[in-house]
């Protein structure tokens, strides 16, 4: 049985950690099991730029995407490779300042068949967002351990409990609720994310383009002057 907990995943806020960078800057690392990364990427809508061999290199891409925009970042990059876990393989797939892993139409599309989960950071908004898709339903999704939504919310509470989350009110203060979310993460995918594996992985890279905003809805005003005329604008 997976007995994963924060404490395993203290590595993450270690001065020299590689996902240092994720967590001032923002991230989103996705688990789907039984797809291949180029088929996520594919579903992502990403335009395939090859590979990086590993996060340094992913990295660079990531800034050259960045800062390639005058203004506003119209795309980000995302990485994906192979790993291990239960049932199978499964795909991780990492973007730093992107949303691949949060974006319902997306996780819908990945889980149908069979599962997928994810966590991200805003960064500096202090934002941190988990869900766990099945069979493309949203079974559990949160922002806080104990403001919960999707069909089954309850449903991890046990783990959640296990992983160092209190899911009935304030967290313990004693225990990093991110690390925690690493270890659900690896409690629901059987993958244990490490140091090494992200640095040195090999990622097959795609540039995402953001979502675009929802248009709202036109309104029409009909002026009619002193002479009886209309005017519509």
């Amino acid at each position: 049985m997976n007995a994963a907990t924060a404490a395993d995943y203290g590595w993450i806020r270690s001065a020299s950690s590689v996902f240092q960078y994720g967590l001032e800057m923002g991230y989103t690392l996705t688990l789907v099991r039984g797809i291949s990364p180029a088929e996520l990427l594919s579903v992502a809508g990403a335009e395939a730029l090859g590979a990086c061999e590993g996060v340094g290199e992913f990295m660079e891409g990531h800034t050259e995407i960045l800062f390639g925009y005058e203004d506003f970042p119209e795309s980000f990059l995302a990485g994906a490779f192979t790993v291990p876990g239960e049932g199978g393989d499964w795909t991780l797939a990492l973007e730093f300042g992107g949303d691949l892993g949060t974006r319902p139409s997306i996780m819908e599309a990945l889980s149908t068949g069979t599962r997928a989960v994810s966590h991200s950071s805003n960064g500096a908004k202090f934002m941190d967002f988990f869900h766990w898709y099945e069979d493309g339903k949203l079974r559990t999704t949160f922002e806080w351990p104990a403001e919960r939504t999707g069909s089954t919310p309850d449903e991890l509470n046990t783990l959640m409990l296990e992983v160092g989350l209190n899911p009935a009110g304030d967290q313990r203060p004693d225990v990093d609720t991110k690390a925690a979310a690493f270890a659900l993460a690896e409690r629901l995918t059987g993958v244990r994310v490490t140091e090494e594996l992200l640095a040195q992985a090999h990622y097959q890279t795609g540039e995402v383009p953001e979502e675009p905003a929802a248009e709202g809805e036109g309104v029409t005003v009909d002026v009619t002057d002193a002479h009886g005329e209309r005017t519509s604008f």
